[in-house]
């Protein structure tokens, strides 16, 4: 039933499950242990082209994968469990890094590519169970709900995970071994969170797709053959397509950023222990931002909204390229922190106005496979520029044309029209 306050909270707490894995393992000790325990003795530079190819073959796998998911669970009624599937496969293999020695890189960069595909791919579902939960009237309000719910959440237990390697005898762990106890632990730790905070979306979140009784054989057919829809009809949709091809743009920017901060500041030589501080900044700061970047939204308009975040995240590029100490590392973690909730909420909401009824997953399953196909071009384009370059800061630089673009093609994109078209399509296609 839309709008149950008990299946919003429920919902709403799978990002407060997930957001454990992007705050304690892709932004922060991944990239860290990756440099300074897995690639043991690699140059930096090398370090972050390695880096950099692994988040873009994990979002490759994603990219391929996203429609044809999308569209098999909209015919199937198998967004719930596809959801849960991916999540549970996340969890296992986050709970395996824990378990990867000294020195290799190889099985690390495997491992977390998988369960990088496994957090990728619950999302898939998980936006696709929006308009599910929620009316048009609240969608915005809940879509910023679970982005502020997945950073208290994610932040507390990162928090939990950072007193681990600060202070380790505190808990029981070893003191003489650089934290490595501790970041192990902190991986295990992280696939329970994730598994444990899921359950509530297990019991109390219904699918109402109502086509559960296709099997799942015959919903893999007509999933193919919805993929091949979707793009003819994107041709009828054209407010939907300039849309998905502008947040194509800006959000791989922003995945960029996310993933590639620490190792951007372990590059600039700041010690790890202030890099974790910054992640934290982020963390808390954008807590209270994202639900307050929702009334922003309201009072500007989301288009507007979106386009004011997008030239921060354009500044955070050009301040990086500047940076020199950490003070001004900690600044960037605050601004960072006050659009990235607010850009990657009101993106989701603002897309559901795009999204003919009944084709749900199928569209979110090509808002994913764009925003992943992005993160292919971000992360490699930073690597590849850092190795060519010699420089770290040109790297990072080189995300403003990507914001650019991004910022360009939204402006561009009509919302009545594509309400409009939407309402048209889904008529016809009843």
């Amino acid at each position: 039933m839309k709008d149950s306050r008990r299946s919003i909270i429920s919902w709403a707490l799978y990002d407060w499950a997930n957001s454990a894995f992007a705050t304690t393992v892709m932004a922060a000790f991944f990239s860290i242990f990756f440099s300074s325990y897995w690639s043991l003795n690699q140059d930096s530079g090398l370090t972050t082209f390695w880096l950099g190819i692994a988040n873009s073959v994990e979002s490759l796998i994603v990219a391929v994968l996203a429609p044809m998911l999308g569209a098999v669970a909209d015919c199937g009624g198998y967004r719930k469990k596809f959801l849960v599937f991916f999540s549970f496969l996340g969890a296992l293999l986050t709970g395996c890094l824990g378990m990867v020695h000294a020195g290799g890189w190889i099985a690390a960069m495997f491992i977390y590519v998988i369960a990088c595909v496994g957090f990728a791919g619950a999302n898939i579902f998980y936006d696709a169970l929006l308009p599910v939960v929620a009316s048009e009237k609240k969608v915005d309000f809940v879509s910023a709900l679970g982005y502020s719910l997945g950073y208290i959440g994610g932040g507390l237990l990162f928090l939990v995970n950072v007193l681990m390697y600060l202070f380790p005898g505190v808990f029981g762990l070893s003191t003489t071994d650089s934290g490595v106890q501790a970041v192990k632990a902190s991986f295990i730790m992280v696939a329970l969170w994730w598994i444990v905070f899921t359950l509530p979306l297990i019991f109390f979140v219904k699918d109402d797709a109502g086509k559960s009784s296709v099997k799942v054989s015959k919903a893999v057919a007509e999933g193919f053959a919805d993929v091949a829809r979707t793009f003819r009809s994107l041709r009828k949709l054209k407010m939907t397509a300039l849309f998905l091809v502008a947040f194509w743009c800006y959000i791989d920017g922003v995945d960029t950023i996310i993933r590639m901060a620490v190792d951007y500041g372990t590059a600039l030589g700041f010690p790890s222990e202030s890099l974790i501080v910054a992640l934290l900044i982020t963390q808390f700061v954008a807590f209270p931002a994202a639900l307050a970047y929702n009334s922003f939204g309201k009072k500007i308009g989301h288009k507007k909204a979106i386009l004011v975040a997008i030239g921060g995240y354009a500044l955070v590029s050009a301040i990086g390229f500047f940076m020199t100490n950490v003070v001004q590392f900690y600044i960037l973690a605050c601004i960072i922190g006050l659009f990235q909730g607010g850009i990657q909420a009101l993106s989701r909401s603002y897309f559901t106005r795009f999204v003919p009824s009944g084709h749900e997953a199928q569209f979110f399953g090509f808002y994913n496979m764009l925003g992943k196909f992005a993160a292919i071009i971000g992360p490699a384009l930073m690597g590849i520029v850092t190795l060519v370059s010699g420089s770290h800061r040109a790297g990072i630089l080189s995300l403003i044309i990507l914001f650019a673009a991004g910022g360009i093609l939204l402006y561009k994109v009509d919302e009545e029209r594509g309400i409009r078209e939407t309402k048209e399509f889904a008529e016809l296609s009843e």
